[in-house]
């Protein structure tokens, strides 16, 4: 699997373009984006590598990440995926969910050879969600080097984010961590070092 990051939007949200090395087929992350510029620039790259993007996928409703998804399902006609407690998040004005896959936990996202799996992890929002991959993970706004998500959002929750942080401890520490801000990490990287993590 072969992941390629953007950083998109006024809150350097990290969109990730994960494809399968040999069938090129491919997935979007969080598309936070908010101008054209940063659109096109995915749209360059998916271009560039020949990618058939097959799914929109949201760890969470919070607009610095979902702010592309109309744009990507137009482009791509491909289903926007959320996990079903954050969906009424990316309502329209009129109430209608934009989402056309809700996501629970186990779930997996297959794309040719390369499968997520979602591994729900309240706590930021009601419905976040991490992506388990063979040798990754992304994690949105639930662990972050050196820091989590936000609880004091309507809908978070402080004891909902250390259960669910305490289920991604469990993970291998050699695990990539892909977060929706911030660099690249590891769970064992973050077990050690994460001040936020020091209650364990």
């Amino acid at each position: 699997m072969r992941v390629q990051a953007f950083m998109v939007g006024t809150l350097a949200t990290n969109c990730y373009v994960v494809n399968c090395r040999d069938t090129g087929n491919a997935v979007i992350i969080d598309p936070g984006f908010d101008s054209t510029g940063e659109a096109e620039q995915i749209f360059r790259y998916v271009d560039e590598e020949k990618l058939k993007i097959k799914f929109v996928l949201n760890t969470h409703g919070h607009s610095d990440h979902v702010g592309g998804n109309q744009v990507l399902k137009k482009k791509y006609g491909v289903p926007v995926c959320i996990h079903e407690l954050d969906a009424r998040e990316i309502a329209d004005l009129n109430g209608k969910t934009s989402v056309n896959i809700m996501l629970r936990d186990g779930d997996l996202v297959e794309f040719a050879d390369a499968e997520l799996r979602v591994m729900h992890t309240p706590g930021h929002s009601p419905g976040s969600i991490c992506l388990l991959g063979e040798k990754l993970i992304f994690t949105g706004d639930t662990l972050f080097a050196g820091g989590i998500g936000r609880t004091d959002f309507p809908g978070s929750s402080s004891r909902d984010m250390k259960s669910s942080l305490v289920k991604l401890l469990r993970l291998p520490d050699g695990l990539i961590v892909y977060p929706g801000h911030g660099p690249v990490t590891t769970i064992g990287e973050e077990r050690q070092n994460n001040p936020f993590l020091s209650w364990r």
